[in-house]
């Protein structure tokens, strides 16, 4: 695996400060990588696919709402993400990048790949980015109930303490056969006061916000009208309870491919919306597609011809 030094920045935002988890390889970079993350998560589900892309600086925000930029002001919405993520890439000298997006995180990269074209060399989205099997006219909590289920429902809960938390999630149907201390970690970080116990740093209010954008919002639709970068879609077949189908049914999916035929799909075999990318099986999986995209841009830039 790789070696990787971890540091974090924060990158001012409108509202506040973006904290930002980057990784540097040992030795020069071969390349620079923007990952982004599902709606209530953070940077740190990101370790298990870093592991295994040496030679590679990762940068991965947490986004507006979430982790240690859940104190952002203003609104949240695809647009507003996007726009963070172009801070993050002037903050870090990058100009243009391979752009992944996990969840709610590969909605965002589209956006930021239509707003920003310039900054995008190709996109991977993992399990999210096209548009969700979700009926017409469901209001604010019908939708977000529909899509996250249980996960919404837990941003309302407190705990007593993090073994309290850990201990709720040992349960989750999405982890049991996968828990890591790296997934601790994580669940550690996710934690923040308040009061007397503690709760999700991701608030409700933000997640609602996010998820009705993602879906009869206009930002979305816009940006895939005019989809110019390659692009892969990379699926689990379970989802956020390890339940099948997942978030993209096998009708559904079909009907997205011939839509948007330029999309190209990979498969990955028994993981859910969740271990797809925090568990070594599903980043193997996930890290080999990434790695095929950067020498593709790598053998771009080689080439005169394919320029």
């Amino acid at each position: 695996m790789s070696g990787h030094t971890y540091r974090t920045i924060d990158v001012p935002v409108a509202g506040g400060a973006l904290r930002v988890g980057v990784w540097d390889p040992e030795g020069p970079a071969t390349a620079d990588l923007l990952v982004v993350h599902g709606v209530t998560a953070s940077h740190l589900a990101w370790p298990f696919v870093v592991d295994r892309l040496p030679g590679v600086r990762v940068i991965a925000p947490d986004l507006r709402g979430r982790g240690r930029s859940n104190a952002i002001a203003g609104p949240a919405g695809m647009t507003a993400h996007a726009t963070d993520l172009a801070a993050v890439l002037d903050a870090l000298g990058v100009e243009r990048t391979v752009l992944v997006g996990h969840s709610m995180g590969a909605f965002v990269s589209v956006v930021f790949a239509h707003l920003h074209p310039e900054r995008v060399s190709r996109l991977v989205l993992v399990d999210g980015g096209l548009p969700l099997d979700v009926p017409a006219g469901l209001d604010a909590d019908e939708l977000v109930s529909r899509i996250l289920g249980p996960t919404a429902a837990r941003l309302s809960m407190r705990f007593a303490s993090l073994e309290d938390y850990l201990g709720f999630w040992r349960q989750h149907p999405a982890f049991r056969s996968d828990w890591t201390p790296e997934l601790e970690r994580y669940l550690a970080y996710d934690l923040v006061p308040d009061g007397d116990c503690f709760r999700p740093a991701t608030s409700y209010a933000t997640t609602a916000e996010d998820t009705i954008d993602m879906n009869p919002g206009t930002a979305l639709p816009a940006a895939l009208a005019r989809l110019r970068h390659p692009t892969v879609l990379v699926t689990a077949p379970r989802g956020l309870l390890d339940e099948e189908p997942g978030l993209y049914g096998p009708q559904h999916l079909q009907k997205l491919l011939a839509a948007y035929p330029a999309v190209e799909h990979v498969a990955v075999a028994d993981r859910n919306h969740y271990t797809i990318v925090m568990s070594e099986r599903g980043a193997d999986a996930v890290a080999s597609v990434i790695e095929r995209e950067l020498e593709a841009v790598a053998a771009q830039a080689s080439s005169p011809t394919l320029r």
